[in-house]
């Protein structure tokens, strides 16, 4: 038996159980695994509309927005691999941090500092309650997306 297990910083992906769901091919990084439950965002699922074409960042350049997870859908969230630049991020695996100084980020975003490789923003975000993402995971739902350059795909 496959003794891999969720935890921050690990990779997944959905099989054919969650097809017609949200999830339905999704891969997701997970961003918090405790005692309260787990959070992760979908990365290969682009938002419809680019950063700058929410009013309050039009005069951002037009990064791309991904469909983080169908939780709270009125919220930005971001993973970055620049804590050079951004104060405040939380380390999730080698090289990506999740969150940090927001404001910070969007003027980096402005001033050319920060490209789209450095910084992935999400609108809403995936959860689970204590254990839940573990018995999705047992039950067949999720699979481990292992064996590839996974700072590549994420950012």
């Amino acid at each position: 038996m496959n003794e891999w297990s969720i935890d921050t910083g690990k990779y997944i992906e959905s099989t054919a159980l969650l097809k017609g769901t949200f999830f339905e091919n999704t891969r997701i990084i997970i961003t918090e695994y405790n005692q309260e439950g787990a959070m992760g965002f979908v990365f290969n699922k682009l938002f419809p509309r680019k950063f700058n074409e929410l009013a309050e960042f039009a005069d951002c350049p037009p990064f791309p927005l991904y469909d983080g997870g169908p939780v709270d859908r009125e919220h930005l969230y971001f993973i970055h691999r620049r804590p050079d630049l951004i104060e405040g991020g939380i380390k999730i695996s080698a090289g990506i941090y999740y969150g940090g100084d927001f404001a910070t980020a969007v003027a980096c975003m402005k001033n050319g500092d920060l490209r789209e490789d450095d910084i992935k923003l999400f609108i809403g975000y995936c959860g689970w309650n204590w254990k839940e993402i573990d018995g999705e995971l047992a039950e067949g739902s999720w699979k481990p997306l292992e064996g590839v350059n996974l700072l590549q795909v994420i950012l």
